[in-house]
């Protein structure tokens, strides 16, 4: 039986302590915070802290996925139980098929922000960048704030969201005019020099988080709680009665429980299959009309990657760490390489340095992959996908957009890593925004739509809810919005998630 759990004698919150600081020196052993980072999360890489241990034959709360649902939520569960009196983390089980952060979460570029065209959005990312800010440390994050930088056809709707952002509390500041807005970005950066931008949305707040080890901070705190993490188990299928699941067969063994919790990411749609849940929806549109046989899922493939050039190349005139910029622009884009348009369409890039990647380090928009959502391979995830990583198109494109933006990366592209495989699946709902809602009577499903990692707040939300109390934040992401009509409205950004 290869079940694998942290053994007591190595906790997380142990080898956190010799992790997180990536200024040190070498750990006891000899190896580098980097090279502990890895073996902490790599259960085939620590003998030690992974061991073979027998399945639990029953749990009250199995919760499946240990990305940033599924932990936040085993957290904060636990947290809610033994201050309500109705138990404690030991009556909670985390089951993951490879590892903790073995999925998007151990990728995500990290960013965490609140710019959002959508209030209901707005509002529950506001909740979110609270819990980063309550335990920076743990959570690896830091607090540089983040930038939207827009041409014309969306300032209207930026301007919107600078003015709801007052009305919550949240810190921003918002610039109209594109004379102002080069001023304004000169005054961070010299050599500013985007073209066609009407508007920036400086956040205060937010910023970015290193990925695999905040996850080892939140991996800790759920520790702390006496909760079991226990990797190598791949769920495949579930058993009923009277219409709510009543155990959870994994190819380890069943496990019987009286709830659920599906936090696993681009693997959502696999578990929505086991639940026998519908692979097409109806939806009232915006029309008042239904639009029948939507699919109910559809993948986007996710495009991101670092220049390998020292991180503080990308300082402000004041030698401070940037905010995370975020830039869209419908101004011409040719290439750095060689000088050819690359898209004379809207465009559109996110960056920011980083030390944990190793240089500057973002993306660029998402494409869908046309291929049926149940023939998608989802497996091997990311990096080691053989199909979905991004190739030498993106390299060019991103680098230039850079460019495009701040003179500093003229002639860079020879140090984009392309030696770095890098890429990812997203599991897309209808209309691209989250779902939380019970199914099966004690099925709590968080499918996040790839705006998961910065959503470190909804776990709290979602214990808070299997509690008993209900939220107002999650409330407009229930599955029923969509024959109901209650849609998000649309911005006019080239991404999907915004």
């Amino acid at each position: 039986m290869n079940v694998k759990k942290h053994a007591p004698g190595r906790k997380v919150a142990e080898s956190l302590q010799t992790s997180t600081d990536r200024t040190r020196g070498p750990g006891p052993s000899g190896a580098t915070p980097a090279e502990v980072l890895k073996e902490r999360l790599d259960p085939a890489a620590d003998s030690e802290a992974y061991g073979d241990m027998a399945l639990p034959s029953s749990a009250k709360y199995v919760i499946i996925g240990a990305g940033i649902h599924g932990l936040s939520t085993a957290y904060h569960l636990a947290r809610e139980l033994k201050a309500r009196g109705k138990g404690s983390g030991a009556d909670i089980v985390v089951l993951d098929k490879t590892g903790i952060a073995a999925g998007a979460s151990g990728i995500a570029c990290g960013v965490i922000r609140n710019n959002y065209f959508q209030p209901a959005m707005r509002e529950l990312m506001a909740h979110s960048v609270a819990v980063w800010e309550s335990d920076p440390r743990a959570y690896s994050y830091h607090p540089v704030g983040y930038m939207q930088i827009s041409p014309e056809v969306m300032h209207e709707g930026c301007a919107s969201i600078y003015e709801q952002q007052k009305a919550i509390g949240y810190e921003s500041v918002f610039v109209e005019g594109e004379k102002d807005c080069t001023a304004y970005m000169q005054g961070l950066f010299h050599d500013w020099q985007a073209k066609n931008i009407t508007s920036v949305l400086h956040e205060k707040k937010g910023g970015y988080a290193n990925n695999k080890r905040s996850m080892l901070g939140l991996a800790g705190k759920v520790e702390s709680e006496s909760v079991q993490i226990i990797s190598g188990v791949r769920v495949t299928g579930f058993q009923y009665g009277a219409g709510a699941v009543t155990a959870v067969e994994t190819d380890q063994g069943t496990i019987k429980c009286d709830y659920v919790v599906v936090g696993v990411g681009p693997w959502v749609p696999q578990i929505w299959t086991m639940l026998d849940l519908p692979q097409a929806i109806s939806i009232k549109g915006r029309d008042g009309n239904m639009h029948h046989n939507v699919p109910m899922w559809k993948f986007w493939c996710l495009e991101e990657g670092t220049l390998g050039v020292d991180p503080q190349l990308q300082r402000t005139n004041d030698g401070k760490m940037p905010p995370v910029i975020h830039v869209d622009t419908d101004a011409p884009l040719y290439s750095d390489v060689d000088g050819s348009l690359i898209t004379d369409k809207m465009w559109g890039i996110y960056y920011k340095p980083d030390f944990s990647f190793g240089g500057v380090q973002g993306g660029a928009a998402p494409y869908p992959v046309d291929t049926d959502p149940n023939e998608v391979r989802v497996d091997p995830y990311g990096p080691e996908s053989p199909e979905y990583i991004v190739g030498k198109d993106f390299a060019i494109m991103w680098v230039s957009a850079l460019a495009h933006c701040q003179k500093r990366f003229s002639g860079t592209f020879p140090k984009f890593r392309s030696d770095e495989p890098s890429g990812g699946l997203g599991a897309f709902t209808p209309d691209a925004f989250p779902v939380f809602d019970v199914f099966r009577d004690n099925v709590y499903v968080i499918a996040d739509s790839n705006h998961g990692y910065k959503m470190l707040g909804v776990g709290a939300l979602v214990a808070q809810e299997i509690c008993g109390e209900s939220s107002r934040l999650l409330e407009p992401f229930r599955f029923s919005r969509y024959a109901e009509g209650r849609l998000h409205p649309v911005s006019k950004s080239p991404f999907p998630w915004s």
